[in-house]
């Protein structure tokens, strides 16, 4: 493709032609998805991270200036979606293995995985309200007047909250109370 048919295509394709944009497209996806699949090392992200880059190449078009080929934005926009994402990815893989051991180092008497898991699903079903009220009073041990004092909220309040939200748990466990 020429730089004029190029040029053209573009003023199309800002004029909402669909058509003009998808023909850029199919002109230079082979090489933004291949530089990506050699700068990701992986296939699939880097295809998906591809069409991301041409969808938002197709939102931005009137952002692009034209001292690049269209070629050379879109790679440089899916480079920079590709570098956001690895950033992401080992931030989480960070939090990961510091939640992983935390875990480790917690005491023995720790309830099994499975059972962590479980309990945080129920308190996540609890209403807000509520589950801030358990989270200190039975998980962090937090008194009813402290925790009445950290939320702003009268002491018959959270008694309400306390005692509602573990029967809930209880309930959504399939524990029995007493």
């Amino acid at each position: 493709m020429t730089g004029d048919e190029e040029n053209r295509l573009i003023a199309a394709a800002r004029r909402g032609g669909s058509r003009a944009f998808a023909i850029l497209v199919g002109a230079h996806q082979q090489a933004v998805r291949g530089f990506l699949r050699r700068f990701t090392g992986h296939w699939a992200d880097a295809d998906d991270i591809a069409q991301e880059a041409f969808v938002t190449a197709w939102s931005r078009l009137d952002r692009f200036a034209g001292r690049s080929s269209f070629r050379s934005w879109v790679s440089g926009i899916g480079f920079r979606i590709a570098r956001d994402a690895r950033r992401a990815h080992d931030r989480a893989s960070v939090r990961d293995g510091e939640w992983a051991a935390y875990q480790s180092d917690s005491d023995e008497g720790a309830a099994p995985l499975e059972d962590r898991i479980a309990l945080a699903g129920a308190m996540a079903a609890l209403p807000q309200t509520q589950r801030a009220a358990v989270a200190l009073c039975l998980g962090e041990g937090f008194s009813h007047s402290e925790a009445a004092a950290i939320l702003k909220q009268p002491l018959g309040t959270v008694k309400s909250h306390v005692n509602r939200g573990r029967e809930r748990l209880l309930k959504a466990l399939g524990g029995e109370d007493g």
